[in-house]
């Protein structure tokens, strides 16, 4: 188990360096730079060309590519090119909140898309199934900033219970997480329900029932456990898009988090910004794709068997 958790992480240093390539030539091959946010109504050819070589813009592609490397080799993200404030310290003022938010949208979509897709499942073709199968399709259909605005204006503007923008204390996490949580617990049931048919009709389950095991304990603790292998690959996978939606989710209610910045240094072609914001979301993603696999061999008895076998080998 230890050679595999150490080979994953290894493999992580050329998919963050692959990130690192692609987001840094995309940002170099597209038009436009921070010269023209900086000089505002002052701009002129002139002036941009003198603030590009200050800023360094004016090098050869590898040169900057070699330059950023080694900038991030001794842990720089190096300055906002518009604020000139340290981009790794607005990262640690920020990442925080778009953790908070990340992961208790995981959290509730764990839950209630594991709790759908059994209700589901265990009354297939029954009226319980298509309730859940009906907000599943809701949930896939409407996208994130659209439920989001419909959020705000049913919350914020009608009722007045929660705030519409901005952070401050937990009141306003909650809009945000439901947002993104929506349609995670869409596909989450979706695919919960499929797996739970899949192990219904197996014989481990005609044999409690043979033995008379309670209905809720064949449920729970033999069909949800061998079906929750798929599910686990969904859930990281969700994360992903936890992480790609937050940029959105965040804009719409203003929240200050990664994905928020990530918007703001795209808009003002800050590209370390962009590159910091971009390489801590790749981070973050494999980390968890790396627990989820984790999980997986915990759960499947075969990748279990296959660690086994290894260190039979090994031992031999």
């Amino acid at each position: 188990m230890g050679r595999y958790v150490l080979r994953r992480l290894l493999l992580l240093i050329p998919v963050i360096l692959g990130v690192i390539v692609v987001v840094f030539t995309l940002l170099y091959l597209a038009p436009g730079d921070a010269t023209s946010v900086l000089l505002g109504n002052s701009y002129t050819e002139a002036a941009a060309a003198e603030l590009r070589a200050q800023l360094g813009l004016d090098k050869p592609y590898i040169v900057q590519l070699f330059n950023y490397g080694s900038s991030l080799l001794r842990l720089d993200f190096g300055n906002s090119m518009v604020s000139g404030v340290p981009v790794a310290s607005e990262l640690a003022t920020r990442l925080p909140r778009t953790m908070i938010i990340g992961m208790f949208s995981i959290a509730i979509t764990a839950i209630l898309g594991i709790l759908l897709g059994v209700t589901a499942a265990v009354h297939q073709n029954k009226w319980q199934d298509s309730l859940s199968m009906v907000v599943a399709l809701l949930g896939t259909s409407l996208p994130a900033f659209f439920f989001a605005i419909l959020l705000v204006l049913a919350f914020s503007f009608k009722l007045k219970w929660l705030p519409a923008y901005g952070l401050g204390g937990p009141e306003h996490y909650v809009l945000p997480v439901a947002a993104l949580a929506l349609g995670g617990i869409a596909m989450l049931a979706r695919q919960t329900r499929s797996s739970m048919l899949e192990v219904i009709n197996s014989d481990f389950v005609k044999m409690a029932k043979a033995k008379g095991v309670r209905r809720k304990d064949i449920i729970y603790r033999h069909m949800l456990p061998n079906a929750l292998i798929p599910v686990l690959t969904t859930i990281g996978m969700q994360f992903a898009g936890v992480l790609g939606g937050g940029v959105i989710i965040e804009t719409v209610f203003s929240v200050p988090g990664i994905g928020y910045y990530l918007v703001t240094g795209c808009n003002n072609r800050d590209y370390n910004v962009v590159m910091a914001c971009t390489i801590i979301i790749s981070a973050i993603f494999s980390a968890i794709m790396l627990l989820v696999d984790l999980l997986m061999a915990a759960v499947d008895p075969r990748i279990k068997a296959q660690f086994a076998g290894a260190r039979h080998k090994g031992g031999k």
